[in-house]
């Protein structure tokens, strides 16, 4: 596989802000409240922000999404 082949597929799999339009694409409230829980203890969160550091996403969104994934694997 090229070095393209690989990065589309490694993008395809990302979580993009534009998922949040698709509401088949949203994670059960449960799973993505357990995630927002896990963010919320974390070191890499910026309390102020509620982004990650390691990422930058803003994580009370980015739990929300189906196929997201934490950038340090804790979810």
């Amino acid at each position: 596989m090229s070095a393209w082949e690989k990065y589309k597929n490694a993008m395809a799999a990302e979580a993009k802000p534009w998922d949040l339009l698709y509401p088949t694409r949203y994670a059960d409230a449960e799973t993505a409240e357990k995630r927002y829980q896990i963010c919320s203890q974390c070191p890499e969160l910026i309390q102020g922000t509620k982004q990650c550091k390691k990422c930058m996403c803003f994580m009370f969104l980015k739990t929300k999404i189906e196929h997201a994934v934490c950038p340090i694997k804790k979810w």
